[in-house]
């Protein structure tokens, strides 16, 4: 018996329809749980935030306060033993195939939900209905499904049911933090994994939001497309959502100066630009300081001596717990005989310590980065002395 439902489409019209039905709830999952509830970096109007809250009790069953709280303690204790969903404690397969247990797992743990759960829905509706009958909104998802679509419609459901599992919590958790590039040498593993973004929303640029945690858009080069952003500033158009934080984009201060006329005093809006947007300057520390100088070390060498030359760039580089396997001492002894490297090493270190200590008094920190512009001047490397420069005149600003 062949049961049609009330759409008779063709095998690409199913197909399509499979398409469009998960990929509503991959935006309802990076724009509702992820950048609006777990991050705050956006405001949802009440109309849009309970649709989002509505597909996704029909299409996955998640409790939006149990997502929070994983997702949240997974920044806060990233790649440590804690980290809910570490491919680098418990291996890429574990979290690519098994994320979705993984996740249910931590969502269970009622110190996780009361520690990092705060601040999500606890209305009737939630209390009552979403968080109460979390299989319910499946069930009616899959006999709407078969009412719409006939028996092709248990396929449909089934794609749907698998799709979050394991685009959301296997791939972007696993692979997101196992394999890819990295715009910023965040303290963890996390890696883009473009270019699935219209599959999974934007949410491939991993490394770019571990970077920039609040901010409402992911994507930051600008080949890099962020499908959630653009659905994003379309509910913007009509006053549906309203953006609270992205991550500034930086630059050196606008206004120009004589070459003997010195930059304005340093201040703690400097400082505050400086360690809001530390990846940013790690990053452009290894594109003007690191890479030139290495560059010039490599010239003249043998292939032999510019290989290894070349391995060392990229372990000062980079601040990757999976790839920097090399402790700060045995790079410290591997850089002996080239002064040049050596010291832009120590300022890199120096310049990390920033940060590290900006909870203290900010007088000291502001000192710190003083004398570590006064020691970059001084220093005779004309790239350590350009970035000193650079960083006299950095400003943050809104992208």
């Amino acid at each position: 018996m062949n049961f049609q439902g009330l759409l008779d489409l063709s095998g690409w019209g199913y197909f399509w329809a499979a398409i469009l039905l998960t990929h509503i709830t991959i935006a309802s999952v990076t724009i509702f749980l992820h950048r609006a509830q777990a991050h705050r970096a956006l405001k949802l109007h009440p109309i849009a935030s309970h649709f989002f809250r509505f597909w996704l009790w029909l299409t996955t069953g998640m409790v939006t306060r149990q997502w929070v709280a994983v997702h949240r303690k997974h920044h806060a204790r990233c790649e440590l033993e804690e980290d809910p969903h570490s491919p680098q404690q418990t291996g890429i397969a574990s979290v690519l195939f098994g994320g979705a247990f993984l996740y249910r797992k931590e969502a269970a743990k009622r110190e996780t939900l009361e520690a990092y759960g705060h601040g999500t829905p606890d209305d009737w509706i939630e209390r009552n209905v979403y968080s109460r009958y979390v299989f319910l909104g499946i069930g009616l998802m899959l006999v709407t499904d078969l009412i719409l679509f006939g028996l092709v419609g248990l396929a449909i459901w089934l794609v749907q049911m698998v799709w979050i599992p394991f685009w959301a919590a296997g791939v972007i958790n696993g692979v997101g933090h196992y394999w890819g590039y990295r715009n910023f040498e965040t303290e963890d593993a996390s890696r883009n994994i473009v270019p699935f973004g219209l599959i999974i929303g934007g949410e491939e640029m991993h490394n770019n939001h571990h970077a920039y945690g609040v901010s409402a858009k992911f994507s930051n080069k600008w080949w890099e497309f962020d499908v959630g952003w653009l659905y994003i500033r379309l509910l913007e158009v009509f006053a549906l959502a309203e953006v609270r934080r992205v991550a500034p984009r930086t630059d050196r201060a606008a206004a120009k100066r004589e070459a003997a006329e010195p930059w304005p005093a340093m201040d703690t809006e400097l400082l505050s630009a400086i360690v809001a947007n530390r990846f940013h300057v790690l990053k452009l520390y290894g594109n003007r300081v690191v890479r030139p100088v290495f560059r010039a070390a490599c010239k003249d060498e043998p292939g032999a001596a510019k290989k290894r030359l070349r391995g060392l760039r990229r372990q000062i580089s980079t601040e990757d717990t999976a790839v920097a396997r090399i402790g700060d001492q045995q790079l410290s002894r591997a850089l002996e005989g080239n002064q040049t490297l050596c010291t832009i090493f120590e300022f890199k270190q120096r310049l990390k310590a920033l940060w590290t200590h900006h909870g203290n008094d900010q007088a000291e920190v502001l000192a710190r980065l003083q004398a570590w512009c006064a020691d970059a001047e001084a220093s005779g490397i004309a790239a350590l002395q350009e970035f000193a420069d650079l960083l006299r005149g950095y400003r943050s600003q809104l992208a």
